[in-house]
């Protein structure tokens, strides 16, 4: 404001000839009135309500925005993960390795009785580039494939399989001629399965072969013990019985336990007659070798057999007829031709006394 008021004495000075003003028209502003003026104050305030208001009407009028929809699921949240504490492993036992047991094929033999001589080409072929193949690495056995399972080159094998191998490992082996190894294969399916008939009528066998018997029998005893419905198998353990003095007795027991299990087989009634026969009991040999030949009426050995018993049981004239017809079927050897002969000859002479 002093500007100002210099301003005003200039003009002052100018407008009168001695260079002074009009005290009375024109006199400074004391300092007591020097202060902003109200109509200023007022112009400011105007302004900045016009400068608010126009503000106000451009946010009010500007062109909406629309909502930006953002996918949660699409937005990966990274969250601070803390880094796992280490944690006190206690030492493992260290675990038992298994030996792998080299893969086998599964064939089915051609016979119900195994023999190794009669394997097929193809499956002994199998078995050879089988054993020339690398074992497998061993694997650790859990306690789960213990009890029912077992894990071998990685696969998952049954207690049936297991056999079913150590039986066609047997059957190698015999292959290869390594007969005291396969016996001993044999044994072990024995193990794992005694009903096993194939394992156990080969590992008989070559019980046999190899001038065994009592093992031989000792094996089939444990067979018919666990299953007496096998007359092939109670056959052949009274043969061995009958070897022994006085085995008639412990054979025609074997035959016996055996027997409901045999009501068709005419080969068994026709062996169990011939063991009776022996042991002096005709009457029931008869009977048991008209039974054998309803189921074979053209085996001239059993007509023999049959008249043999009942000559011995005091029956001539049936007798005569079983001879007879053996000797009418024409398939005796020389030797029973001969003998069937001279008993029709002691017959026709004891009838015409």
């Amino acid at each position: 404001m002093s500007l100002i008021n210099k301003m005003l004495q200039d003009l002052d000075a100018r407008g009168t000839p001695d260079g002074r003003g009009d005290a009375a028209g024109i006199r400074s502003v004391p300092e007591r009135e020097r202060g902003v003026s109200r109509a200023l104050v007022f112009g400011g305030a105007a302004g900045l309500t016009a400068a608010a208001i126009a503000l106000g009407w451009v946010y009010l009028k500007r062109p909406a925005v629309p909502p930006v929809l953002v996918s949660v699921a699409s937005t990966p949240v990274l969250v601070p993960v803390p880094a796992p504490a280490p944690a006190v492993v206690a030492p493992a036992p260290a675990p038992v390795p298994v030996v792998a047991a080299e893969p086998e094929p599964v064939f089915q033999a051609e016979e119900a009785t195994p023999a190794p001589a009669k394997l097929r080409a193809a499956d002994m072929r199998r078995i050879t580039e089988q054993a020339a193949k690398p074992a497998a690495a061993p694997v650790v056995k859990t306690a789960a494939s213990a009890v029912s399972e077992r894990i071998i080159d990685g696969k998952q094998v049954t207690p049936q399989q297991r056999v079913e191998n150590e039986y066609r490992r047997a059957l190698a082996q015999l292959q290869d001629g390594r007969v005291s190894d396969a016996m001993l294969a044999l044994q072990q399916t024995l193990q794992l399965d005694p009903r096993h008939q194939g394992a156990r009528e080969t590992l008989v066998r070559l019980l046999l072969e190899a001038q065994r018997p009592d093992e031989a029998a000792r094996q089939l005893q444990l067979s018919l013990a666990l299953d007496p419905k096998q007359p092939a198998q109670a056959m052949m353990l009274a043969r061995l019985q009958l070897d022994k003095a006085n085995g008639g007795a412990a054979a025609l027991d074997t035959l016996m336990r055996s027997l409901p299990y045999a009501a068709d087989n005419g080969e068994y009634h026709a062996f169990l007659a011939g063991v009776l026969q022996r042991e002096q009991r005709y009457r029931e040999a008869a009977e048991h070798y008209q039974l054998a030949l309803q189921a074979a009426p053209d085996n001239s050995v059993w007509w023999m057999g049959l008249g043999i018993a009942l000559q011995a049981d005091n029956h001539p004239a049936q007798a005569r007829q079983a001879f007879e017809r053996a000797k009418g079927l024409q398939t005796l050897s020389p030797q029973l031709q001969a003998f069937v002969e001279r008993k029709l000859v002691q017959l026709t002479a004891a009838a015409a006394k």
